[in-house]
């Protein structure tokens, strides 16, 4: 019996390349492609995969967001992210809306073979790169989680979190840094979850405690 595969990228040549790869296997079957996480998701509803192997970064819909829709609405498939980077709020989300691995798109083609099969089989899948990182965030981590993940804002989520809590818009946002409006929200709904906080309130309030924005006079 073939383990079924959806492959979800922006990139059509990479796609192609990782379907080559895949079906290489006699065990593996590419049942469906996408160029996003909403027709990832589309895909998953009608055919309801084995695996979904899952670029982090793409336009629109957050892939975070999918993967916790995955996670809690179709028991029977796992979600693989696939990505450039070792970056360990990366891993850590992963890991947070419950994907079954996390794997570097130059690791080689044994090795994402055997990922899928790992995970398929019920076990989770780590790139080796990123293992020892993750041993280290949850060692330094433990107790103070929250904490640990608030502290690595990365440039470009302190100019978001700024702009919002100084009242712009998701759209004024869009526009000041011109960037689309989906990556501004995607932007915003990573950084609420990275910091564990749920209104705007909250998030002002997280702003003006660690002196991104000022706080306002006569407050």
């Amino acid at each position: 019996m073939s383990i079924k595969c959806i492959v979800v990228d922006d990139h059509t040549l990479f796609r192609d390349g990782l379907r080559r790869v895949l079906e290489s296997e006699p065990d593996i079957e590419v049942v469906g492609e996408a160029s996003d996480a909403g027709g990832g998701l589309n895909l998953i509803r009608e055919i309801r995969p084995d695996v979904v192997l899952m670029d982090i970064g793409m336009p629109g819909l957050s892939s975070f967001e999918a993967a916790r829709l995955v996670d809690k609405n179709f028991p029977g498939t796992r979600l693989v992210f696939l990505t450039m980077y070792e970056d360990e709020e990366y891993l850590l989300q992963c890991l947070d809306v419950g994907a079954a691995g996390y794997i570097l798109k130059d690791a080689p083609a044994p090795k994402l073979i055997g990922a899928v099969r790992e995970v398929y089989q019920g076990r989770k899948y780590l790139s080796p790169q990123v293992l020892d990182k993750l041993v280290g965030i949850r060692a330094g981590a433990r107790g103070s989680y929250g904490m640990a993940r608030s502290s690595t804002l990365t440039p470009r989520e302190r100019e978001v979190i700024k702009m919002i809590a100084e009242g712009n818009s998701v759209k004024e946002i869009a526009t000041v840094l011109g960037l689309s409006i989906k990556t501004v929200e995607a932007h915003k709904f990573n950084l609420m979850r990275k910091l564990n906080i749920h209104n705007k309130a909250q998030l002002v309030t997280y702003a003006i405690q660690r002196k991104i924005v000022k706080m306002p006079a006569g407050a």
